[in-house]
């Protein structure tokens, strides 16, 4: 991502790496959240992850069957979702007006081929089961839905959204906040009735439904115009041509989905995921459903945040590069970044929507 000078707190996990060190932050306050803890004034707690141990022996027993799925498939590695699309019955529209679609259980597999055009390393592939189905926000959360669900908060002063304007996504919300609006979200009275809780997605879910069965740098292929999404066109990936740059966020929905139905998985505003991140996160996760690590990483080159600790952000933005909203692209932000540059979108379980 492209900051302005003086606002090192979202950081371009591939353009620049900082040297990391690992922070053993386990604070006792705990925050109701469905898969983590959030964060107490501006300090994010540590979340209770079990971590997933695997044995020497099935890790070897993994590599030799992706060595047969590389082999079976070539440069296509990705294992399709047991469904490929939703159907009808497989939508609901929530207590807000904002729409939610199933994503199907499937495995895929998680990163980029080392043939990627401007991967990174830390993109390792690796195969990634999600055993349950959930719901996703087809649109990112728009400024209207965002006032409505956390009007009456107390940390809660006005929408801070650069970009106003019907049906645009809000942006300027810290990790906090959003976990928050989440829990906000959960309590009101017609989704308590329903059984409905949110969450943001994981990291591996977000890629997951970001593909939506592609195994391609975005959904729809190997190139980028901002033809096909809102991100600064002078910059285009793969073999598209330069086209407009809005430099600014558009109002959601205003490019073609993808085939789970979901809107600006590439581009727009780059969205908080439920993670903390660690750069090598990748080469020991958990092949079932995949949390994150139980701490994230500190870059110590920035002394003055030197008790902030990394969160996931996927996507890209209006301002990124086609290389920066591929599928597999990470980036990271301290979880008390406001900037106009990242929003989200809501994940809600599927055993608790009602029937």
């Amino acid at each position: 991502m492209y900051l302005p000078l003086g606002m090192p707190a979202l950081t371009d996990c591939g353009r620049r790496q900082p040297s990391f060190t690992v922070a053993h932050y386990r604070p006792k306050l705990p925050l109701t959240d469905l898969r983590s803890k959030s964060c107490v004034n501006g300090s994010p707690l540590s979340p209770s992850w079990k971590i997933n141990s695997t044995s020497f022996r099935r890790k070897n027993l993994l590599m030799f069957r992706r060595c047969l799925i590389m082999i079976a498939l070539g440069s296509s590695l990705l294992i399709a979702p047991r469904q490929a699309r939703s159907d009808e019955s497989d939508f609901f529209t929530n207590s807000v007006k904002m729409k939610l679609t199933m994503v199907p259980a499937g495995t895929f597999v998680m990163g980029s081929s080392r043939r990627e055009a401007e991967r990174d390393d830390q993109e390792v592939r690796h195969e990634v089961n999600i055993t349950r189905p959930f719901y996703l926000g087809i649109y990112e959360i728009q400024q209207s839905e965002y006032v409505e669900v956390m009007t009456g908060f107390k940390d809660f002063k006005s929408d801070r959204s650069s970009f106003k304007g019907p049906g645009q996504p809000v942006e300027n919300v810290e990790w906090k906040l959003a976990r928050i609006f989440c829990e906000r979200l959960s309590a009101r009275p017609e989704e308590k009735l329903a059984g409905r809780k949110y969450r943001l997605p994981s990291e591996a879910e977000w890629e997951y439904a970001c593909r939506g069965g592609s195994s391609t740098a975005f959904h729809f292929g190997d190139n980028l115009s901002s033809t096909q999404a809102n991100f600064n066109g002078n910059y285009p990936a793969g073999d598209a041509s330069t086209a407009k740059y809005l430099r600014k966020t558009c109002k959601v929905g205003s490019y073609k989905p993808n085939a789970f139905g979901l809107y600006d998985m590439h581009g727009n505003v780059a969205e908080w995921c439920a993670d903390w991140y660690d750069p090598g996160y990748y080469e020991d996760s958990p092949d079932e459903d995949p949390l994150g690590p139980p701490f994230g990483v500190v870059a110590t080159r920035f002394d003055n945040f030197n008790q902030n600790f990394f969160v996931v952000v996927r996507g890209g933005s209006w301002v990124d590069d086609g290389r920066g909203c591929r599928s597999a692209y990470r980036f990271r932000a301290m979880p008390n970044t406001q900037y106009r540059l990242i929003g989200f979108r809501v994940a809600c379980d599927v055993e608790s929507k009602s029937k």
